[in-house]
């Protein structure tokens, strides 16, 4: 009845609990007081962290750093508030428990200890409350010590230095990789970048740089930045991978910190690590460097900065540093034995440094022949440093490839000579007729595999591009790739290479048995004789000599040969019948050759061919698939096209037409048109129509020489998707090119001694294409004795591409398609002209001022 209370009393101490409950500091009395105080004192407690707050980010703006008591004292505060939320929450709850106006509880022990943590959490507020009256809540931010690393003093990378420092102090930069091949001073250069941190002490609280190196794994990286963050006891040893990443992100968090890696063989997970990513926001920086342009894609720099070898000048200052004043000023003619030496070493600053010490003793012009003769020979026999300090270290790239088929398309890039151009079609058809790349039925998707283990190769700088279709080998690199093909030293016979060293004959092998490749491409050998035992021979390249007889007996051990190349050897009008024995041949070249029919036998071969002169019989080899007439003595007519189409796995033709008739054929013919990649019309009578061209998808290459040409009606806006190189010359009845509209690709073309040419781009023709912008693609423009021509497109063109534009014989062309804006990259680009009859109106003067600086009238400059 009512707020009846009954208290059941058992024994005098429960009396006396009661009795304290109800007295002491009054904890259910005040509880309702306490509460409000409470609410109050938080209210009041958040308004002081406000002010402190704002105070800090306005420091923070000035680069200041907060005080650690200051970040203790909100941290603390926010605690609080949590529990105060926690305790109010309930309130109404433990109010309804109080009885007798307050002074007891329903429920007296619950009350009685809720009442002691809100009393308690009470004056926890207050205390805070008055420890919250900062004066000064930040101060100058901490300078960092960067410990300055010993380097050496280095010729040739100021620049280099200079480009990547600004980079990497650039706001939007927050990962920046060095790539480049191995010892071309990517170490060097990066502890030269450590130590310009000294310059700017202060900007970032931690500078941490590591050596990662091949194979590395986590928790050593783990345990190298846990040392530079002083974390690294025995306690924190015994942690797993997880929790140490933990530490390190909860102390890196709080910093403006910079993570230099050096030598990185693979993406490094920075999450893994702990490594907080960086940001615009946390102005944090992570640079490392690599043999591998891929892993800096990886790594999330798309745009890395290749360290390229040193220029000649630069490299000679470098490797007379190394060999000293002293023994170059003991004969002047080892001054210039020296710079012969030097410039074996192409540039690579670990090659002039260790070659520079191992000469500095020698002291006499013999010495100095002797090395150029062993550097010649065998760059590996030069002396145990080349072996230990270079060649060695160089194989850890090689190694990281991995994938064997890959090292394979590796090594057979050392069979061409030494800093020689390999064009990429070619470099890929070996590949393919070696097995490297496996079996394909698609020979599309053969050359794709191929032209990707390519770029892998490239982007782990083992090979370099050279222009747009070859690529180059490091004269370094390629001692290397020979070092290993021979076993290390071990079996010099397996790769004998000796391309473009002036041999008149062919040279003497120890163990013919043993050669797998042979390459001497590029000599002067007039005869082959010999007949060596060479059982396991694959590969036999002998383009480019002066070769008037090629014995059987040389070629009829070969039964293994799967390459032979004999192109560009002038001299040589016939094959000797023991070529029919050569059971596994699948690639032969005899384009640029004299030879006027194949023996009798050759037809029974049933493997790839490439290049022939002459193909009487050409449906016999049911297996071709690739095959290349182009400048050959073989021009196609009807009866070659006849039987062209009988070869039913071909998948690639390269051929001169001369026949319109024949042309016609292949046009219908759409899987033999399919075919078609390199295509010459020459001496075409009757004039015939560029729309027969349009169902060769595939054409890549057009050279039109002394035919007539008709004009081309075609619906179809993108009908040479493919056609990247046009030739015309001494073609007529042309006016126009608007065609070439339809070739988006287009890289390079030159129209030469065509009389009736007067535009390349007709207004009246292309009214219809307003949204087609020609020549997006194109880097080469070569116009030469065209007395007609008066214009290439009707207004400014973008031109993003354009390397080149030559103007030559061409009177009345007053105007190029150019504007302000029309050439981004200026520094690469040149306008040849006549010097007697250069003249030109430009859109406007600052179209003039761009591009006048870029004309060239000298005869002798390249275009």
């Amino acid at each position: 009845m009512g707020n009846f209370v009954c208290i059941e009393v058992s024994g005098d101490q429960t009396v006396d609990r009661i009795i304290r409950c109800l007295g002491g500091k009054g904890y259910i009395r005040n509880l309702k007081k306490n509460l409000k105080a409470l609410e109050r004192g938080m209210e009041d407690l958040r308004a002081s962290q406000d002010v402190v707050k704002n105070k800090v980010a306005i420091e923070e703006t000035r680069h200041q750093q907060r005080r650690e008591e200051v970040q203790v004292w909100l941290n603390r505060v926010n605690s609080i508030d949590i529990r105060s939320e926690s305790l109010l929450s309930t309130s109404p709850v433990q109010i309804k428990k109080l009885c007798l106006c307050g002074l007891c509880s329903k429920n007296v022990c619950s009350s009685y200890s809720n009442g002691k943590r809100v009393f308690l959490l009470l004056e926890e507020v207050k205390k805070l409350k008055s420890e919250g009256n900062f004066e000064v809540v930040a101060e100058p931010t901490l300078r960092s010590e960067v410990e300055e690393m010993p380097t050496q003093p280095t010729i040739g990378q100021e620049e280099m230095l200079e480009k990547a420092w600004n980079r990497l102090r650039e706001d939007g930069v927050g990962i920046m990789g060095l790539h480049g091949m191995c010892g071309v001073g990517k170490t060097t250069l990066f502890k030269k970048i450590h130590n310009k941190f000294t310059e700017i002490a202060g900007t970032f609280d931690v500078v941490i740089c590591i050596v990662v190196s091949q194979g590395a794994k986590i928790t050593k990286l783990q345990e190298d930045i846990a040392q530079k963050l002083h974390l690294c006891s025995d306690e924190w040893k015994n942690k797993n991978t997880s929790d140490k990443a933990a530490d390190i992100h909860k102390v890196l968090k709080r910093k403006r910190f910079v993570l230099m890696l050096d030598d990185i063989w693979e993406k490094v997970d920075l999450d893994a690590i702990g490594v907080p990513f960086p940001t615009e926001e946390n102005k944090c920086k992570v640079a490392f460097t690599t043999r591998s342009q891929e892993v800096c894609g990886r790594m999330g720099d798309h745009d890395a900065m290749e360290i390229k070898c040193l220029e000649r000048d630069e490299a000679w200052e470098l490797f007379k540093s190394k060999v000293g004043d002293n023994t170059l000023s003991r004969d002047p003619g080892i001054v210039k034995l020296a710079r012969r030496v030097a410039d074996k070493c192409r540039g690579l600053p670990l090659a002039l440094k260790v070659i520079g010490k191992a000469m500095s003793s020698k002291t006499t012009v013999r010495e100095w022949e002797h090395a150029i003769d062993v550097l010649t020979r065998s760059a590996a026999e030069f002396s145990s440093e080349m072996e230990n300090e270079i060649l060695s270290i160089l194989k850890f790239s090689y190694d990281s490839l991995g994938d064997e088929q890959i090292q394979s398309c590796f090594l057979y890039c050392a069979l061409f000579p030494e800093d020689d151009s390999v064009g990429v079609e070619t470099l890929i058809h070996y590949w393919i007729c070696e097995g490297f790349l496996g079996e394909y039925q698609v020979i599309k998707e053969v050359y794709n595999k191929g032209y990707a283990m390519l770029r892998t190769l490239i982007r782990a700088n083992l090979l370099t591009e050279s222009g747009t279709d070859f690529v180059r080998m490091h004269d370094v690199v390629r001692e290397m790739a020979l070092w290993i093909a021979s076993d290390f030293g071990k079996q010099k016979e397996n790769f004998v290479v000796q391309a473009n060293v002036g041999l008149v004959e062919i040279p003497k092998v120890k163990d013919w048995g043993a050669v797998r490749r042979m390459s001497l491409m590029k000599n002067k050998i007039k005869e082959i004789t010999c007949s060596p035992k060479c059982c396991q021979l694959t590969t036999l390249l002998l383009q480019y000599n002066n070769l008037k007889n090629l014995s059987g007996e040389f070629l009829q051990s070969m039964k293994k040969l799967v390459v032979l190349d004999l192109s560009n050897n002038y001299f040589l009008s016939e094959l000797p019948e023991q070529i029919s024995e050569l059971v596994s041949l699948r690639y032969l070249d005899l384009s640029e050759t004299s030879i006027e029919q194949l023996p009798v036998g050759l037809q029974e071969l049933e493997k790839e061919t490439y290049n022939l002169c002459s193909i009487s019989g050409i449906s016999k080899l049911s297996s071709l698939r690739i095959l290349k007439l182009l400048g050959s003595k073989v021009h196609g007519d009807v009866s070659l096209v006849k039987e062209l189409k009988l070869l039913e796995h071909l998948q690639v033709l390269a051929i001169t037409i001369s026949t319109e008739t024949a042309l016609e054929l292949i046009s219908d013919d759409q899987r033999l048109a399919n075919c078609i990649t390199h295509l010459e019309i020459l001496d075409f009578k009757k004039p015939f129509s560029i729309s027969l061209l349009v169902s060769m998808y595939n054409l890549r290459f057009l050279w039109v020489e002394s035919s007539h040409v008709s004009d081309m009606k075609c619906k179809e806006r993108t009908c040479f998707t493919n056609l990247s190189i046009v030739y015309i010359t001494s073609c007529y009845s042309m006016k126009d090119l608007t065609w070439l509209l339809f070739a988006p690709n287009l890289s390079y073309l030159a129209i030469e001694h065509s009389d009736e040419v007067e535009e390349i781009i007709n207004k009246e023709k292309a009214t219809d294409l307003t949204d087609v912008a020609p020549f997006l693609k194109l880097e080469h423009l070569f116009l030469e004795n065209l007395p007609k021509l008066e214009s290439i497109y009707r207004s400014p063109l973008p031109f993003p591409c354009l390397k080149h534009i030559g103007a030559i014989g061409c009177p009345k062309l007053r105007k190029l398609p150019l504007n302000a804006t029309s050439v981004p990259r200026l520094e690469e680009f040149g306008i040849k002209v006549n010097d007697t009859d250069y003249y030109f109106e430009w859109e406007d003067e600052a179209t003039e001022d761009r591009f006048v600086p870029t004309i060239h009238t000298d005869p002798y400059y390249e275009i």
